[in-house]
């Protein structure tokens, strides 16, 4: 698929930047999770893990400090070098990294995991979340869940620039099917560099729609006026959590939802 294709090689030029600056952070802090997903996720003591969308690992890594035995996928092979790089420096070096496209991890993989995470701006780069809820039933145990924390579907349809104005309107339709295009990636842990990729809106009913189709029953989905990564002007919550003061309490900018299988 030339899009996923061109995001391949987009995400490829930021990899380096990423890994220098994720490494710098897991020297200060022990993990770069906030404090939504580790309560939400819980004791993750001998937990076997696997990180859809790793990206080079930093998140992995904190999954592996708090106890996970963690398992990283990314699609993109410089990602892939910097995370078992970063692992290695990091003190996790029992962590594993797998190259493979989401999509068709099933294909090439079938152990089965305890969790399946899946975080921050990940979902967008997927166009198929039916086959993507395929994937997580192929790796979950019986007894086992899916975590995800990620942007919320309705704030994803609002322009960003405005809303550093306090003000909402529609830039990228909530129900569009058509992958939004840009030339430019990065940005939040690297300089923006030229690169065309593509990112789908998905509502919030593809989402659950195409994890019931799995075969998997929804338990918790929550919502939050927070967000993982700073859009411009907002302020800092707390450790990788921020928000508009204007919009707090008004609009929900980032969900969360745990699964299981379906008995």
């Amino acid at each position: 698929m030339k899009e996923i294709e061109a995001n391949k090689k987009a995400w490829a030029l930021v990899a380096q930047d990423h890994y220098e600056f994720f490494r710098r952070r897991l020297k200060e802090e022990h993990s770069l999770l906030n404090s939504i997903v580790t309560r939400e996720l819980g004791d993750l003591s001998d937990k076997s893990l696997i990180h859809l969308q790793c990206n080079t690992g930093a998140d992995t890594v904190s999954l592996a400090r708090l106890g996970a035995e963690v398992t990283g996928v990314d699609l993109v092979p410089a990602n892939i070098h910097y995370a078992r790089k970063l692992a290695q420096e990091s003190g996790a070096p029992d962590a594993r990294f797998i190259e493979s496209d989401v999509l068709t991890l099933m294909e090439v993989h079938h152990e089965k995991y305890d969790i399946v995470f899946t975080s921050e701006g990940a979902l967008g780069w997927l166009p198929d979340l039916r086959q993507w809820g395929r994937t997580i039933r192929h790796l979950l145990k019986e007894d086992g869940f899916l975590y995800i924390f990620d942007s919320h579907p309705c704030q994803l349809a609002f322009s960003e620039e405005k809303m550093r104005s306090n003000v909402l309107e529609i830039a990228y339709p909530y129900f569009g099917h058509e992958p939004d295009r840009d030339t430019h990636i990065g940005g939040y842990a690297s300089e923006s560099r030229e690169g065309e990729n593509f990112f789908w809106m998905h509502t919030i009913s593809d989402i659950i729609n195409s994890l019931i189709a799995a075969g998997l029953c929804v338990e918790f989905f929550n919502e939050y006026d927070v967000l993982f990564d700073d859009l411009g002007g907002m302020d800092k919550m707390e450790k990788g959590l921020y928000g508009y003061p204007h919009f707090t309490g008004r609009l929900p900018f980032t969900f969360s939802l745990k699964a299981t299988v379906r008995r």
